[in-house]
């Protein structure tokens, strides 16, 4: 039976996206009312949060719980419990002489001569790791079978050492994964209280490291991702909001709470995937080419890329090691994982980001951040170190009073004390401390943006930025300069942008299929497409549109490039011409292309969706604002100038020459000296740096 998307679309519709500042809920009527909200974050239960704004922002649309239709999410719960090493007691079961794979790896280091540097614990401990004296050849063969005794002995062995989860996987389980799902099921049957998972449910691919730790992350993060979401259901439920709980993946597709729970490391990058759906949706409304997506909020700077449309989607990626990476010079430093996410490059600069000073007298913002709890030093909650926050309050880019539409109280006083301690460190006064902690903050960022277009083979100067989050739009304009980005637009909603994209967001559905010999004929191929065409439609629904897509690579070649097949009857031309899009983005991204004869398909994928009833323009009205007298703040910048303080309704739509401070309810834009600033057709704020 496929699951309703959006069974009652006439009602309301809730966003609710958790940052590690804030809590950012946008709710969406029938008539087109879009009611923003932002509350601070409730770590450790971050569902309270949810629930909170959830309910606060139906009072302020004045309508009933009862009347939401769709409750949509982007949480970073997977992440936290892997960057906090908070998952639980993980048990790996696998083929006897294969216990060491994880601790094996690969031959690979993110920093080449950091001698201090060493490899993550695995995440399963050497004696949680067990083996079965079975094997599946390469080509399918039982060498010998699984003995099921050898299994409910095994288990009896994981309830004493208090396993709580367990991944299964087998060697070259890919090839036979009913062997793998019989090994999964006894355990189920004798452990019912234990969550597990087999490694060709989440991954199954060859390359026995990449599929075992997959399977390995999802089984440790699994119970915690189970629990958030049956007491967030559970929460809403007792608010009377009955609408089913859809989670955005980390592909950038919406997924019902139920398979999310079954496959939570389909949600690992699931708050940032939201963002960068909303700013592809806004890129094909407006018919721009190519975009590079910055998003900045209290813990991290995050930047991906979009062209024709559609942003890049990684095969595999990384977690853990301090941030999460999809890129082969940067991987290494943490656990891998195989399934679909779009590629996002992350640095630790936010608005919460530490400013501090090394022993060799160097400033340095971040990775550390102050979160929302205590939070800057200007929120006066108990926080007493220096923040980028504080930095922006210092210089004056933010209100001195208040943040998040009032919610916030700020305390300069507090900010220029916690900045006092680094600025006698560096023998600099406070507002030039704060300065050289902004400018810190951009060089640190422009390395993010670089990894998803340089180092890709794009040029980032012929991309337009969508820039969004809390922080955002105060770094936007100067990161622009600093990369040669000739135009920024700051959406409506900027700091509540990930919340609006889950509002717009397709659900979505991801099968796969390694690639075999007998998919070499052209019928095998198309029938094997066919098959999993069916299994995304049979939960999304006959309409629900599915691309077909191959993973190829160069024979001898480590890593793919995902290649979409054109749509059509499957015969060789079509095939040819998906072999020429290879050799196409292998020459845009590596500089040179193969031939034929040397390309080599390593995957079969089919992505299903389901399109939203939602279109990006519903959500892109001018907010209403209190009209306010106009006003000027001290700014510093090379030096300090008055700044004319205007809200988005009061900026035109001819160009105004910086600088200037632009105040949303949910975020601040700045526009420096020598840029101009106007207001497009979709309310965009349209910041261009002049010639000079």
């Amino acid at each position: 039976m496929p699951r309703s998307h959006d069974p009652r679309p006439a009602g309301w519709r809730v966003g609710a996206d958790i940052g590690g500042t804030f809590t950012d809920v946008i709710a969406l009527g029938p008539a087109g009312e879009v009611v923003p909200m932002k509350v601070p974050s409730t770590p450790p239960e971050y569902g309270a949060g949810v629930v909170t704004a959830t309910t606060a922002v139906l009072a302020s649309a004045g309508t009933r719980p009862e009347s939401v239709v769709a409750m949509l999410h982007g949480t970073t719960v997977a992440t936290n419990a892997i960057l906090s090493m908070s998952g639980v007691r993980t048990a790996v079961v696998t083929t006897r002489g294969f216990r060491d794979v994880l601790e094996i790896g690969r031959l690979r280091r993110p920093a080449l001569y950091d001698l201090s540097w060493s490899k993550p614990q695995p995440l399963a401990r050497r004696r949680n790791r067990y083996e079965l004296d079975q094997r599946i050849t390469a080509d399918g063969q039982l060498s010998p079978a699984t003995d099921a005794d050898e299994v409910r002995a095994l288990a009896a062995q994981l309830r004493v050492d208090g396993i709580e989860a367990i991944a299964v996987c087998l060697l070259n389980s890919y090839v036979r994964p009913d062997e793998e799902r019989r090994v999964a099921e006894l355990l189920r049957a004798e452990l019912p209280e234990v969550y597990v998972t087999a490694s060709v449910d989440v991954s199954p691919q060859p390359h026995e490291f990449e599929r075992t730790s997959t399977a390995t992350v999802n089984a440790y993060v699994g119970p915690a991702v189970h629990g958030y979401l049956t007491r967030l259901e559970a929460g809403l439920r007792a608010e009377n909001v009955q609408a089913p709980l859809l989670v955005m993946q980390s592909s950038g597709g919406l997924l019902d709470a139920a398979s999310v729970a079954q496959r939570p490391v389909q949600i690992i990058e699931s708050g940032p995937a939201a963002g960068v759906t909303a700013v592809q949706k806004l890129a094909q409304l407006i018919g721009l080419s190519t975009v590079v997506a910055f998003d900045m909020g209290g813990t991290t700077a995050k930047a991906s890329l979009i062209e024709h449309g559609e942003p890049f989607v990684s095969a595999d990626y990384e977690v853990g090691g301090g941030m999460n990476v999809a890129r082969g010079l940067s991987s290494g430093a943490g656990y891998p994982v195989r399934a679909p996410s779009i590629d996002i490059a992350e640095v630790g600069s936010g608005g919460g980001s530490i400013i501090s000073v090394d022993p060799a007298g160097a400033l340095h913002v971040g990775p550390a951040s102050a979160g929302s709890r205590p939070g800057p030093a200007c929120y006066g909650q108990g926080g007493a170190l220096p923040t980028l926050t504080d930095a922006n309050v210092t210089l004056g880019y933010l209100s001195p009073q208040s943040l998040a539409g009032g919610r916030v109280a700020l305390h300069p006083d507090l900010a220029e004390k916690a900045l006092s301690t680094v600025a006698g460190q560096l023998g600099d006064d406070i507002p030039g401390t704060a300065r050289g902690a902004y400018q810190v903050a951009v060089s640190s960022m422009t390395t993010a943006v670089k990894a998803v277009t340089s180092e890709r083979g794009r040029d980032p100067r012929e991309a337009t930025m969508v820039a969004f989050g809390g922080a955002g739009p105060l770094y936007a304009a100067a990161l622009a300069r600093e990369l040669g980005i000739d135009t920024v637009l700051v959406p409506v909603h900027p700091g509540l942008f990930s919340s609006l994209g889950l509002l717009v967001a397709d659900t979505e559905r991801h099968e796969l299929s390694p690639y075999r010999a007998e998919f070499a004929e052209i019928p095998a191929l198309a029938e094997e497409f066919a098959r999993l065409s069916a299994k995304v439609r049979e939960e999304l629904g006959e309409d629900a549109a599915v691309d077909r897509l191959l993973d190829m690579r160069y024979r001898g070649q480590r890593f793919e490039l995902r290649i979409r097949v054109p749509d059509g009857e499957l015969t060789e031309d079509l095939l040819a011409e998906t072999r020429a899009r290879f050799h196409a983005e292998h020459k845009r991204t590596y500089g040179r292309a193969g031939t034929d004869g040397l390309v080599e398909p390593v995957n079969l994928r089919v992505r299903g969706r389901q399109p939203t009833p939602v279109s990006i323009s519903d959500v892109l009205a001018l907010p209403e604002t209190e009209s306010t007298a106009p006003k000027t703040r001290e700014c510093r910048f090379a030096e300090t100038v008055s700044a004319p303080v205007i809200t988005r309704s009061a900026l035109g739509a001819e160009p105004t020459d910086g600088p200037m401070i632009i105040e949303d309810m949910d975020a601040t834009t700045l526009v420096p000296p020598g840029a101009q600033a106007h207001r497009d057709r979709f309310n965009n704020i349209v910041i261009t740096w002049s010639a000079a």
